[in-house]
């Protein structure tokens, strides 16, 4: 968190500075408490915020082993293995397809 939120410099909050230093609340809290933490920092890592918001409603990947949040109840993969290992399976469909194509 340190690196991704502009607003956290040293520990302390530059938002919430009126002139004293503040500890930064996101740091020493259990929740997501600062706005610009969720609106902000969050959707640049996709894995915490699944964690984060959706709790129990998270699958790992069969290929990568990755945690995401599944789209539907079927979802082995994630979305980056997904396209990959689709593309493979169509791949394998189309030979088996034309291999059994009488000349």
């Amino acid at each position: 968190m340190r690196r991704e939120c502009c607003n956290c410099e040293g520990g302390d909050c530059i938002a919430l500075d009126d002139g004293d230093s503040h500890t930064c609340p996101q740091m020493i809290s259990f929740s997501v408490c600062c706005k610009w933490f969720r609106w902000s920092v969050l959707p640049q890592d996709g894995t915490l915020e699944a964690e984060i918001f959706r709790g129990k409603d998270l699958k790992r990947c069969s290929v990568c082993g990755g945690v995401f949040a599944p789209k539907s109840n079927r979802a082995k993969y994630c979305p980056d293995c997904a396209a990959r290992v689709h593309r493979r399976q169509k791949a394998e469909s189309e030979r088996k397809r034309r291999s059994s194509v009488d000349n």
